[in-house]
């Protein structure tokens, strides 16, 4: 017979079974379609060996008047500027204490009892001045605990340089790296950051530039205490880093007995959020009518829900807000060393609002738009409520006949879920419906319309707009919306939404990469509880694919040449360079790989006998001196059956031949009624693009 080509449609499809997928792909990672054809994508390295605290889930670019480039990175801890290949952060303050409102305690102590080498718990001649859990370090031995009872430590655990025969005598001095911080009505949530200035002294090896620097809270023991660990003195980016979270600790002695002075003076950063979602489920939990029976459903909770920030630039200038909270802003003619600051504290000012789930700047008109805030003249947040400022006035939210503030209800749904800026409108999605919001000039500034409803979206953070089409990722379903409501057709939509962690819905992030026509999606699967996997459609060949990757927010490029991208690791990466995994210096080989269904003669009842294959495989673009990928055909006998043996052969090009060039032909044995075909790259440094292999086949009967 002649020689067959392996022509395959372009795409995933499982939405079908694989035999009934024939001349189809039917698993991949780390794999696109460009014009029809399958190719590796491309590698990634840090945008900056610095590091951010907690876990980002927003980026925002924007371009100042005399041409810096930022990029505002929202985490679940903080909310920094990324300039320069550095972070500064400006996560604004929630309250400032009066002098003399802090006061300090350490927890230094002389031992009242032996400990031998298994020791269980230490018994301390008094329990006041011992938090209950920290670190304590006895002579030479750090020993981390938890939980007191009176004046006896229990669970104690030996930590690095320990001895196993070490015993001390009843005297022995027992210091303590934690510290008890006494503010009435602190307000403060674990994990919060707080920064203490004009504090004294403690006597001892906890100096005033020791207290008078930044600390994340440890735990909160009730309204008025909580509790740090004392850390060597440091500079303000290596606390606001992850450096932060591995500080030099120091340990106090008995001479630590004073309480910092009468001037101590606490600043607390607005209260961090979580990193992930806490659900609740039964009677009453969530909207009305939604989801199955005793099903689990979102539950807010105050300061213990999935941090997600909304940001817009006004100018040079930033808005930021984390969802249902206040509404802040940052000058840039403060410089980055300047946090951000309420947007009531501008001049000015006037009804702003108190919390919100989104803002936005409408670019078109200027106008700032809080959505699912407090009404003017109320506190209460109304989550179908949308407000604007006055026209080019951040400032300015009562509505008066001489300005253009101003507000609308929306009328279905139960709360505001996300919303996305097109050319033309505004496009709001509540947990039901969609809406348009579009601008009409005085006297009533906005009009808004229901473009659909019985429509979901999976998160706030879910759509994204391209080239004026809005593309978004419902709770079982794909849309488009470009004039009209569309749900996508989706071949890939059971594999997605029966492999994903529905309790963690709100970390599902969208994100375009123009440059290859595609929409990205990324979420976690049902084993966890991090975006560890994505859905990828291509909206100029309409296709999909999927695959597993760790992305937390994504970035097109625009200021940057390439798109930024952040990880749960804490650091943002350069995607679309190279073909190597660049979360490691030196960066590691990317594994990627493409199958195809299974392939037959007619109508599958004849045996296939395959003798040769000729490769048609391309390793332009890579960094490696001898790319290599290995193809694999695979045969069985029924559909449901194992596959009876692999042929595989790598094919590689040298690199003494200054064009590309393929093995020509591969030498086989295989038989069977149907094939498969896989390729996959493991080496470092390769890129590929598959064409059409061909196969020498013929017929060999029916047994």
């Amino acid at each position: 017979m002649p020689l067959t080509k392996l022509q395959f449609k372009p795409g995933i499809n499982r939405e079908v079974t694989s035999y009934s997928n024939e001349g189809g792909w039917f698993d991949m990672d780390k794999v696109r379609f460009r014009f029809g054809f399958p190719e590796k994508i491309g590698g990634w390295l840090r945008n900056s060996n610095q590091a951010f605290l907690g876990t980002c889930r927003a980026l925002h670019p924007w371009v100042a008047l005399d041409g810096t480039q930022y990029v505002g990175v929202g985490t679940h801890l903080k909310y920094y500027i990324f300039e320069g290949g550095g972070y500064y952060d400006i996560t604004p303050l929630r309250a400032t204490t009066a002098a003399g409102a802090v006061t300090f305690l350490t927890g230094a102590d002389t031992l009242n009892g032996a400990i031998a080498a298994d020791v269980e718990s230490i018994v301390l001649n008094s329990a006041s001045g011992f938090p209950p859990s920290g670190r304590i370090k006895i002579g030479s031995e750090i020993i981390t605990y938890a939980g007191i009872s009176s004046a006896t430590l229990t669970g104690c655990a030996r930590g690095q340089n320990s001895t196993t025969a070490a015993a001390h005598s009843n005297s022995a001095a027992v210091t303590c790296t934690t510290i008890k911080v006494t503010d009435e009505d602190h307000g403060a949530l674990d994990n919060d950051f707080v920064t203490y200035t004009d504090a004294a002294t403690l006597g001892g090896v906890i100096t005033a530039a020791v207290l008078n620097q930044e600390y994340q809270i440890q735990t909160i023991v009730d309204d008025d205490t909580y509790l740090i660990e004392a850390r060597a003195v440091a500079t303000t980016s290596s606390i606001t880093t992850t450096n932060g979270l591995e500080p030099t600790l120091v340990f106090a002695n008995t001479s630590d007995s004073g309480t910092g002075g009468s001037a101590t003076v606490g600043a607390y950063q607005i209260n961090t959020g979580l990193d992930t979602t806490i659900t609740g489920n039964g009677w009453n939990a969530g909207s009305w009518g939604r989801g199955t029976w005793n099903s689990a459903a979102d539950l807010s909770i105050d300061g213990q829900t999935l941090r997600v920030w909304s940001h817009d630039n006004f100018g040079e200038d930033l808005i930021i807000n984390p969802r249902d909270e206040g509404v802040f802003y940052w000058d840039k003619t403060n410089g980055t060393g300047v946090r951000a600051a309420l947007i009531s504290t501008l001049s000015d000012s006037s009804a702003t609002p108190t919390s919100a789930k989104i803002v936005l700047v409408s670019d078109k008109d200027r106008h700032v738009i809080a959505f699912g805030c407090n009404p003017e003249g109320s506190v209460t947040q109304d989550p179908l409520l949308v407000r604007f400022a006055s026209q080019g006035n951040p400032a300015t939210w009562s509505a008066q006949a001489t300005n253009t503030a101003g507000d609308l209800s929306i009328g279905s749904g139960s709360e505001i879920i996300a919303a996305v800026e097109t050319k033309q409108q505004v496009l709001v999605f509540t947990d039901v419906s969609l809406h348009a919001m579009q601008f009409l000039g005085p006297p009533f500034t906005f009009g808004i319309n229901v473009v659909s409803e019985n429509i979901t979206i999976a998160s706030a953070l879910a759509a994204i707009n391209v080239e004026d089409t809005v593309y978004w990722m419902g709770r079982n379903e794909f849309y488009a919306y470009a004039g009209t409501v569309q749900r996508l057709p989706c071949t890939v939509r059971d594999y997605v939404f029966n492999d994903i962690n529905s309790s963690q819905l709100a970390k599902i992030t969208a994100g375009s990469n123009t440059a290859f026509g595609e929409i990205w999606w990324f979420y976690p699967s049902a084993s966890s509880q991090e975006n560890d996997s994505y859905v990828v459609f291509n909206y100029m060949e309409n296709v999909w694919s999927y695959g597993s990757l760790a992305r937390t927010a994504w970035l097109d490029r625009g200021i940057t040449d390439l798109p930024l991208v952040a990880a749960p690791d804490h650091y943002l990466y350069s995607h679309e360079t190279g073909f190597d995994d660049g979360s490691t210096e030196p960066a590691t080989a990317l594994t990627a790989f493409i199958q195809s269904s299974q392939i037959d003669i007619g109508d599958g009842d004849e045996f296939v006998f395959i003798n040769r294959m000729i490769p048609d495989l391309t390793f332009r673009n890579s960094s490696s001196e001898s790319p290599s990928a290995t193809m694999t055909l695979s045969a069985r006998n029924y559909p449901g059956g194992l596959y009876l043996q692999t042929e595989s052969k790598s094919v590689t090009r040298t690199s003494t031949t200054p064009i590309e060039q393929w093995t020509e032909q591969v030498s086989l044995r295989l038989r069977g009624r149907a094939f498969a075909l896989k390729l996959e790259s493991t080496g470092e440094g390769v890129g590929w693009r598959l064409g059409t292999p061909r196969v020498d086949m013929r017929s060999d009967g029916r047994r």
